[in-house]
């Protein structure tokens, strides 16, 4: 049986799996021919597929299929008579996609809120975003028609958490990166000069503004760095996974770091941070005003206390900025257990700074 054209009968904002699962599930695709045309491994779309099939358990998903499955069986494929009529979209494609890109601008920035979520009932043609105030009180601060709500599934942007005859949406990690990229879009469009960027790059970013010492205001990415992402989560009790002072003790051997490039030989020679040697040796007379030689012996000295292993993590993590994943690999550790030993390591690494006190020598 010979497949229907994906073209004719998808929207542009499909997802690549929701299409593998619908032509061979509506069209009778087998996935070695899918997978030839994708130029793919048959065991990747299986994969896909068999995630959007376990996906149909969220109401929303659910729907969008078979809607979407109704809609490609009764599609009448389009012959391609001419090569400029088979290019042509159609104007009712862009104007469904205009239409999600604006809905998604103002729902997810919406359910990007504190508190905020999304309930949708079973027999309603609108979704309300809800937010819960620090009292209990619920507001509703947006409404949204079940078919945009459908498109948000989907593509992965909510995930469903309750289950009922009222159905709530919480946004994902996807969703977050998908309305930076969204923002970040919708600023380069804006008339002025201004800086290119690249709204996938922004999506990584996640700025925020804080005042030093010297009562200047800092705009800084917090994202740029995998201690302060490992801060931001929280175990299942609420409590932050790392407390404020253990990504505090890990920035400041960061910037001791930083520092310390600009002394000779330490971008070659790695090994003198961890071996200890004499000329590492911390010297407590030595102030701010030593520059990359002192910030090298600091870095050194707390290196030297951690120890072989977790001082391996702590430099991974917190000054070559490299992710779990990419840590774990490098010392064979098993997966999810990278960081359990940066938090031990970071509680050393409070207490080593802790014990230094004033003799420390931090520049900011």
């Amino acid at each position: 049986m010979e497949c229907i054209s994906q073209s004719n009968c998808a929207p542009d904002w499909l997802p690549q799996a929701a299409r593998w699962y619908l032509a061979h599930t509506e069209d009778g695709c087998s996935l070695r021919e899918l997978a030839r045309k994708e130029g793919c491994h048959p065991s990747t779309v299986l994969r896909q597929v068999r995630r959007v099939e376990t996906r149909r358990d969220d109401p929303l998903v659910d729907e969008a299929l078979a809607r979407l499955g109704a809609a490609r069986r009764t599609a009448i494929p389009q012959e391609e008579s001419h090569p400029m009529t088979a290019r042509t979209r159609p104007a009712q494609a862009t104007e469904d996609d205009t239409r999600i890109t604006r809905e998604a601008r103002r729902i997810l920035r919406r359910m990007n809120e504190p508190g905020a979520f999304l309930a949708i009932a079973r027999d309603m043609e609108k979704a309300a975003v809800l937010r819960e105030g620090p009292d209990g009180h619920t507001t509703r601060v947006a409404v949204v028609d079940r078919a945009v709500a459908e498109v948000f599934a989907l593509k992965d942007w909510i995930a469903c958490k309750t289950r009922g005859r009222v159905t709530i949406y919480q946004i994902t990690q996807a969703g977050r990166a998908s309305l930076k990229r969204l923002l970040a879009a919708e600023a380069a469009e804006q008339p002025g000069i201004a800086e290119t960027s690249s709204s996938f790059g922004d999506q990584h970013r996640d700025w925020e503004t804080r005042t030093s010492e010297k009562a200047e205001r800092i705009r800084y990415n917090r994202a740029e760095s995998p201690l302060s992402i490992l801060g931001r989560r929280r175990d299942k009790d609420g409590t932050p996974f790392l407390s404020p002072d253990l990504v505090a003790a890990g920035e400041r051997l960061r910037e001791d770091f930083e520092v310390a490039q600009m002394g000779p030989r330490v971008a070659q020679n790695w090994d003198r941070f961890l071996t200890g040697s004499e000329r590492g040796a911390f010297q407590p007379g030595r102030g701010p005003g030593d520059g990359p030689m002192g910030a090298r012996d600091r870095v050194a000295s707390a290196l030297r206390d951690l120890g072989p292993g977790l001082g391996d993590v702590v430099l991974r993590c917190c000054c070559f900025l490299e992710g779990m994943e990419q840590v774990e690999q490098h010392m064979g550790w098993s997966a999810r257990s990278g960081k359990i030993v940066l938090r031990i390591a970071l509680q050393r690494l409070k207490r080593h700074y802790d014990g230094l006190g004033d003799s420390a020598g931090m520049i900011g």
